[in-house]
This record gives C-alpha cells, structure tokens and sequence, in this order.
C-alpha cells in the first residue's frame, strides 16, 4: 500500500517506521516546505500535522480522491467542512483524537462508568490530561473525546477548563517534559473516590493504530470511527 504522509515531525516518523515494517511504501512526506507532490499516487494519507495545516491536508487529500486517516486535533471547527467534502468526493475518512488500541477500550470503559454513575449525584466528575511540553492545544483532543463520552451518558452538559458550575466537567490539563499522554478520570465524593486512567509508554501505540487504520480505510467510502477499525461496537 502506498501512503502518504501528512505531518512528518515525530508521529510523522514513527509512522513511517512501522508502514515500512509492515511492508507499505511512502510516496509524500509532507512539512511546511514541501509541496503535495505524489500525493495523487497514494491509496491513502495519514495526517499528522498541527492545527493550522490540517484543514489544507485534508482537503488536497479529498480533492486527490485519498482518503484520510487523521489524528490531529485542535481543528474541529472545521470538521463539518471536511465530512461534506468526503461525501461530496466519496472518499473515506476517519478522524480521531487518539489512535491507540489501549485509549479506544478505555473509551469503552469510561462510557460503561459515566452511565453507572450517573445515577448517584453525590459523585462529582472531573479529568485530568498530562502532555508534553510540544503540544500545541488544551485540552488534549482525547480528553475532550472523554469528556464527550461522559457527556452523552449522563446529566453533564458541558467541559471547561475553569472552575466547574452546574452539569460541567473540570479538566485540567498539564504540559510536563516529554509525557506522551496521560489521561485520568476522576469520580470523587465526600466518602470516597472512583478513578480510571491510562497511561501511554511511548508514541508507538498511536503511530501504529493510525496505520492498521490506514490499512482498514484503503478503498472504502465513507465517514467511519476506530470502533468500526477495531470493531468495539
């Protein structure tokens, strides 16, 4: 399979470690200083850029007919704009603010919490989200999936990253050294408290949950999620 890569700082390597481990080819690693050159021979692109660039990558791979692989956050205002060009294109799509086989069950798990609790009003919930000091937005985009999680399984209606009011959830987000990512959710009251977390080692559990969802999207139409690539429905 050919790829090509959109972002090509420390994911953008790692990822193309494991590609050409696992026998695929690039054929664009795309920065600020290169054009989008062989961009039209991939059979898909793996975008792992930086806010500002994302929208551009995504679409010149739409526009191409390559479907996308994202894992860059801190551009979903545009993610409208970006699901109707797929469609307009019928190409295939798949974002997510975190790749990793281990983070899409810990999805599960937090979902399965957020219902059990929300029928005891004495717990109150709030995350936490520990990055390194390079990481451009905050809060991360897979506390803001978990907060989301929360949200559609209980009485929350809202994140902030200030003091919590009524129905919001407080994440605090922290940039120390060179944490890959840390994520916690916290259930507290006065008598006790509940927390799950995940920690990731390294980025190699992201870089190559992108590529088995390249390999997944090659060829296939439509807008899709990790739980359809790892099948957690």
């Amino acid at each position: 399979m050919k790829i090509a890569l959109l972002g090509y700082g420390k994911m953008g390597k790692v990822i193309e470690r494991i590609a050409l481990e696992r026998g695929h080819e690039i054929v664009l690693k795309k920065d600020e200083f290169n054009s989008y050159d062989g961009l039209s021979t991939a059979d898909v692109a793996i975008d792992f850029s930086v806010p500002s660039a994302a929208v551009n990558n995504i679409s010149a791979s739409f526009n191409a007919d390559v479907p996308v692989v994202s894992g860059t956050t801190g551009w979903l205002e545009h993610y409208d704009e970006m699901i109707a060009l797929c469609n307009e294109k019928k190409c295939g799509f798949i974002s997510s603010s975190n790749f990793s086989l281990g983070v899409n069950i810990f999805f599960g798990l937090n979902e399965y919490l957020a219902k059990i609790m929300n029928q005891f009003d004495s717990y109150k919930v709030s995350m936490e989200e520990i990055h390194h000091i390079h990481k451009l937005d905050a809060p991360s985009g897979t506390a803001i999936s978990l907060a989301q999680g929360v949200i559609e399984n209980s009485n929350y209606d809202n994140w902030t990253l200030e003091e919590a009011k009524n129905n919001e959830i407080r994440i605090e987000a922290k940039r120390i050294g060179e944490v890959p990512g840390t994520h916690t959710v916290n259930y507290d009251s006065a008598i006790d408290s509940i927390e799950i977390k995940h920690t990731a080692h390294n980025r190699e559990g992201f870089a190559l949950g992108a590529v088995i969802a390249a390999e997944w999207l090659a060829g296939k139409q439509g807008i899709f999620t990790m739980k359809d690539v790892l099948n957690l429905q």
